[in-house]
């Protein structure tokens, strides 16, 4: 549910500010008409929201739905620095969106968060053309992150470095014969420890993921109702194209023939 509400949503933003309070700041009390998301880095200040009162610090993601009333005052001793972005939040079809995420959670210190509000910093205040469609593109990664850390429980910016490469190569020549030997030779490591590791990072195992992989394309080509099948095979590393029928089936849980029925019924809408 949550990854289909990811898939959709369509993010609008009204205000951003990379806020740095001062002793007098504050917010008036108002029931806000958008989404407020606000990622506070350093210090702390009070919030109240729908009556109740709320301490935020460094680290907390405030994420405040639409039509609540809100208020926040600074606090002088230890000045809040955050990252505040209101935004509209609809789906495809144009309905508001309701975020499946806690009203403040702490997330903690992420140093890739931190820099991709830095570029939007810089894409906002610049205002070149087409900078508010580079800010949402922005602010969707800002977004899938949150997701990853608060509802997947996945921070891919902590894996192992070794493993991210693995990745990013299997991800471009999936095609060819990539055996667990050859990839812990790419790192520099023993086929076990390598594979050991790859289970231990991504949560599943090396020829597991690497399937995942050309099913995935394998999909994509069969819906796009461009290439035969055993073009398909063939281009997703399978020299077999029975034994690719039937490793689609299994892993699909339908045959290939009718991805293709599907991808073209979809394009006939």
């Amino acid at each position: 549910m949550e990854n289909e509400i990811l898939n959709n949503i369509n993010a609008m933003i009204h205000y951003y500010n990379h806020r740095i309070c001062t002793p007098s700041w504050c917010i008036t009390d108002d029931i806000i008409n958008f989404v407020d998301l606000t990622y506070v880095v350093k210090g702390q200040s009070e919030y109240t929201i729908n009556d109740t009162k709320y301490i935020v610090q460094s680290g907390d993601l405030l994420c405040i739905p639409k039509g609540s009333r809100r208020s926040a005052i600074s606090c002088p001793e230890n000045l809040m620095e955050a990252f505040c972005a209101n935004v509209i939040l609809r789906d495809v079809n144009g309905a508001d969106q309701i975020l499946p995420l806690p009203l403040i959670c702490n997330i903690g210190q992420h140093r890739d968060i931190i820099a991709l509000f830095n570029d939007l910093n810089y894409v906002w205040r610049l205002r070149d053309p087409g900078h508010i469609l580079k800010a949402r593109a922005i602010f969707l990664m800002i977004m899938h992150r949150y997701f990853q850390l608060i509802l997947y429980q996945k921070d891919t910016s902590i894996m192992d470095k070794r493993i991210k490469k693995v990745m990013y190569y299997m991800s471009n020549h999936f095609k060819e014969p990539l055996t667990v030997r050859k990839m812990a030779e790419l790192v520099n490591l023993s086929d076990m420890y390598f594979g050991n590791l790859f289970k231990q990072e991504t949560g599943i195992s090396f020829h597991k993921f690497l399937t995942s992989i050309r099913m995935n394309h394998a999909e994509d080509l069969l819906c796009g109702g461009e290439y035969k099948i055993n073009e398909i095979a063939d281009a997703c590393g399978f020299s077999d194209v029975f034994y690719f029928s039937r490793q689609f089936k299994e892993n699909r849980g339908f045959a290939p023939s009718k991805a293709i029925s599907s991808g073209k019924s979809k394009k006939n809408k």
